[in-house]
């Protein structure tokens, strides 16, 4: 099904083989793109302006309040601000309203363009409206992948979109390149969360392409349509991947054409001699329905594996929950085999992955004559855009649907974090969603409150549905598949609502402000020296976003940074918050504790004048998922100075971690037991050390046995990087360079 081979190949004459010296990295597309939006002179690096930026409503408020704190006075590109997350507006009284308010004022003020509640969700709205082939889109959420219609997204934190607002560009290194061979066409029964949950599976734990760039090439990609590579594309975020890009045909082309913008078609294929890094062969043909076990996309089963062996299968995914929250809350899902069969509790298609067209036309021709039953288990469907929607009503899916007992719901990212249709406890949800992370579809652990889900594809899900709540695999079904009917848009609904405000700048327009929307407190520069105290120590494989600050309710307070930092690890570490507020009362006051770690460290109290107290963390591999800055800003705002991992899990989290100014170190993997909450770690000459290059920080922890030199690392910072760190976070960084200019 699918093969890696850890190697370099090329293609010549058009297939891959293995790498000569004739092979050309130049002939790959992402390469072409890359160069052509790239200002860098060094050899091996990038400084990238992109053509347009996304964000979404728990996260364009913070976005544009750094941007206009830094000096910005206009959206230099195409901005689109979409209300996909908070448009429930159910939350936290007015705030939610609030923020879209703000949003559309700060279109209208800086040229922007404005999608209201429930009109689209974000990636769905940018491959409708703002996607084309070798274009490059920058969005502040994770799941930026518009690569099947030729476009390399990326999802960063804000802090990097302000850069682009403020008209600096993202600096990297050129990261490798990963041909993906696509041969064979899918079974029946077969979608793209199948292919996506397999590849996942194959690449996430052994990091083949963590930061890297997946190219989409071979003969298998002519038997897929665009919905099918569109959400084949949009999980390999999962993958730990930095974008992705695929070769376009007469398929984008009609795909484009149809939405309006026929002009933004351009066959784009890799040259003969094509140098990759390494690559990934999927057969399509022997792919079978997947199943993504609880916590993450890369818990891969087959269907069939599952139906096997359901008991052992699921008894590991309970000591996993287990192990991860010590008791506090416990997965029961043994429970759920009944005489042999699979029971699940709830199904749900939804978002920028399974809320595409041909998922949803598939999966109520499979419900065709039949219902979802009047137990336990329901069915929502979530459509990605009006549009989409519109199709769905004309073409009769949606009454199909509807009269098999599903419920169709409005265009909503919701689902995918917690914020809609959250199931009970120790409920089995099957989503066709992007991600299953321990409590993000809602669940509260530290309350006692703990629920599974597992990640399928929208035609196995409408099977199970079929047969009232029992795992089916679509492929045990007898169902005619929709045609591949010609596709329409009817890009009126967008005309007359959505606010096309690019390049109509309205300097005296005001920006409106709710009551939750509050500044940035002041973030102060680095110190000469620094003493940290571990306020949080977390042993786990990998740290998700989702931990590091919560989703679902917590959304609301995206635009209070003080309000929402009180979230701060509440679900994975509640004592976090508590012992931030006692660390920053020592800060400001200094007590015994203080002079007694500096005393085992061999240091007078006089130090204390050129040194900065802070809390840090430790974790594992921290950062796995959402882009959201938030997870990074939050344990800022608390005093938060660094974090102390092994490595981190994404580019986009230890980015977040620098441009909110705290330190990313990494220490040996034989290191980590030796922190506990409560222990100092002391570091000398640090501003004078990062500001000279230094990549080794020596430092000394100070625990309840003593005292220990350690070495932390600061490996590949780029020289921005430094001093954004120096200054103390990006806004500060913008704050003093725009009087250096002045």
């Amino acid at each position: 099904m699918i093969t890696l081979h850890n190697a370099p190949v090329m293609l010549r004459g058009g297939k891959p083989v293995s790498a000569d010296e004739s092979a050309s990295r130049s002939a790959t597309i992402a390469d072409r793109i890359l160069k052509a939006h790239s200002s860098a002179a060094a050899p091996g690096r990038l400084s990238v302006t992109f053509d347009s930026l996304v964000s979404h409503d728990i996260t364009y408020v913070g976005i544009i309040q750094t941007a206009k704190a830094s000096g910005m006075t206009e959206f230099p590109v195409p901005y689109a601000l979409t209300n996909c997350h908070n448009s429930l507006c159910a939350v936290g009284g007015t705030i939610n309203e609030d923020d879209h308010i703000f949003g559309l004022s700060a279109a209208k003020k800086y040229g922007g363009i404005y999608v209201p509640a429930n009109q689209a969700v974000i990636h769905q709205y940018a491959r409708e409206m703002m996607a084309g082939c070798g274009r490059m889109i920058l969005g502040s959420d994770s799941h930026t992948r518009y690569g099947a219609l030729g476009t390399m997204g990326v999802g960063e934190g804000g802090p990097e979109l302000v850069r682009q607002l403020l008209r600096n560009t993202y600096d990297i290194a050129e990261p490798e390149l990963v041909l993906v061979w696509l041969t064979g066409s899918p079974a029946r029964g077969v979608g793209p969360h199948d292919v996506a949950l397999a590849l996942c599976g194959a690449v996430y734990k052994n990091g083949f392409v963590k930061n890297k760039v997946l190219e989409f090439c071979g003969p298998g990609v002519k038997n897929l349509p665009m919905d099918y590579r569109i959400g084949i594309d949009v999980m390999t975020t999962e993958t730990a991947c930095l974008s992705s890009i695929w070769e376009t045909d007469e398929r984008v082309e009609e795909y484009l054409a149809v939405h309006g913008r026929a002009d933004e078609y351009q066959r784009l294929s890799p040259l003969d001699g094509a140098r990759y890094d390494c690559m990934i062969e999927i057969d399509l043909s022997k792919v079978e329905p997947m199943a993504a076990l609880p916590f993450h996309p890369s818990e891969a089963v087959s269907i069939r594996e599952l139906l096997a062996n359901p008991g052992d299968i699921l008894r590991e995914t309970e000591k996993r929950a287990l192990a991860q929250f010590g008791g506090k809350a416990s997965l029961h899902l043994t429970d759920k085999v009944v005489d042999g069969r699979l029971m699940l509790d709830q199904g749900l298609i939804a978002g920028c992955a399974g809320g595409m067209y041909d998922n949803i036309a598939e999966a109520a021709a499979i419900l065709r004559g039949h219902d979802v039953g009047n137990g336990y288990f329901s069915l929502s469907v979530y459509p990605p855009s009006v549009p989409v929607n519109l199709e769905l009503m004309k073409r009769g899916v949606a009454q199909e649907l509807m009269e098999a007992g599903a419920l169709m719901k409005s265009c909503f990212c919701g689902p995918c974090f917690g914020a809609g249709d959250v199931p009970g406890n120790n409920a089995l949800s099957i989503r066709h969603t992007t991600r299953n992370f321990p409590n993000r579809e809602g669940s509260r652990p530290g309350d006692g409150q703990l629920s599974g889900v597992i990640l399928m594809d929208a035609r196995s899900i409408a099977a199970t549905a079929r047969n009232h709540g029992v795992l089916t695999p679509a492929t045990d079904i007898d169902y005619v598949q929709p045609a591949q009917e010609k596709r329409t848009f009817d890009r009126g609904v967008y005309a007359k609502r959505v606010y096309f405000g690019f390049g109509r700048v309205d300097r005296d327009a005001k920006l409106h402000y709710g009551p939750n929307i509050t500044e940035w407190p002041e973030i102060p520069a680095l110190a000469d020296n620094l003493l940290l105290r571990l306020a949080a120590v977390i042993h786990d494989e990998v740290t998700t976003t989702d931990e590091l600050i919560p989703s679902g309710e917590t959304s609301s307070y995206r635009s209070n940074p003080m309000k929402l930092a009180q979230f701060a690890l509440s679900r994975r570490v509640p004592e976090y918050v508590p012992r931030t507020g006692k660390i920053r009362a020592i800060a400001e006051s200094p007590d015994e504790r203080v002079f007694e770690a500096l005393k085992a460290a061999g240091l007078s109290a006089d130090v204390l004048r050129d040194t900065h107290i802070g809390s840090v963390i430790f974790a594992c591999r921290p950062g796995d998922g959402s882009a959201r800055e938030q997870a990074a800003s939050c344990q800022r705002v608390l005093g938060g100075a660094a974090n102390i991992c092994y490595a981190f899990a994404t580019k986009r989290y230890r980015s977040n971690c620098i441009n909110w100014g705290m330190l990313p170190l990494t220490t040996e993997e034989d290191k980590g037991f030796d922190y506990e909450p409560g222990d100092w770690v002391w570091i000398p000459n640090v501003r004078e050390q990062i500001a000279a290059g230094a990549d080794d920080l020596p430092a000394v922890l100070i625990g309840k046995n003593g005292t220990e030199d350690r070495v932390l690392h600061l490996n590949g910072l780029t020289d921005d990087e430094r001093e954004i760190l120096l200054s103390g976070c990006l806004m500060n960084f913008y704050r003093e360079r725009s009087k250096t200019h002045d």
